[in-house]
């Protein structure tokens, strides 16, 4: 009578008929030969205690394909991940000495996505320096109620992704001519 093998010999003797299939399948040696090795490893932890599938072979074939496609799948995040950053928009060079930020911070409070009374309120923030209680007193409004305002145009500006910098000559006229304060 004879014994059934043992898992070390089983997956010994099936390694290479795995790592044929999955190469003949993916056609990367060094990344099939990884994902056979997982799957030799998971065999090792999984059939001892749920015991020895019908088809070990297929079952070694199915671990490694998918541990593959895993692999595969992660890798092309990864490049869509790393080809959106690389088309992200780099931040413009720091600018030579004399050179005065306020003009762009301007045109930043002044953003068409912000109301005209938030574009103001933020203005007078962050370009004139007044405070909160300042700008609500002058627009007649709580200081509660104003902090809120701003807070709010900020996080427009933040969600809206402009980049701190002039506009361009099309984006100057493209903003001109949605805003309703614009005149030609």
């Amino acid at each position: 009578m004879s014994r059934p093998p043992r898992t070390e010999d089983l997956l010994r003797e099936a390694a290479p008929q795995v790592l044929g299939a999955v190469v003949r399948r993916f056609g990367d040696f060094a990344d099939s030969e990884d994902a056979v090795q997982e799957a030799l490893v998971a065999a090792t932890t999984q059939w001892p205690a749920q015991g020895t599938p019908e088809n070990p072979v297929g079952w070694l074939i199915h671990v490694a394909s998918r541990r593959m496609t895993d692999r595969l799948r992660s890798e092309e995040a990864r490049r869509r991940r790393e080809g959106l950053v690389a088309a992200e928009e780099r931040p413009a060079p720091e600018p030579g000495p004399g050179h005065d930020d306020t003009l762009v911070l301007m045109f930043m409070c002044c953003h068409p996505a912000l109301t005209p009374a938030s574009a103001i309120a933020l203005t007078l923030r962050a370009v004139a320096g007044l405070t909160t209680a300042e700008i609500a007193n002058a627009f007649l409004v709580p200081e509660a109620t104003m902090a809120q305002r701003i807070s709010r145009a900020k996080q427009s500006i933040k969600t809206s992704a402009v980049p701190f910098r002039m506009p361009t000559g099309s984006e100057w006229q493209g903003g001109c001519a949605r805003s309703s304060t614009c005149s030609t």
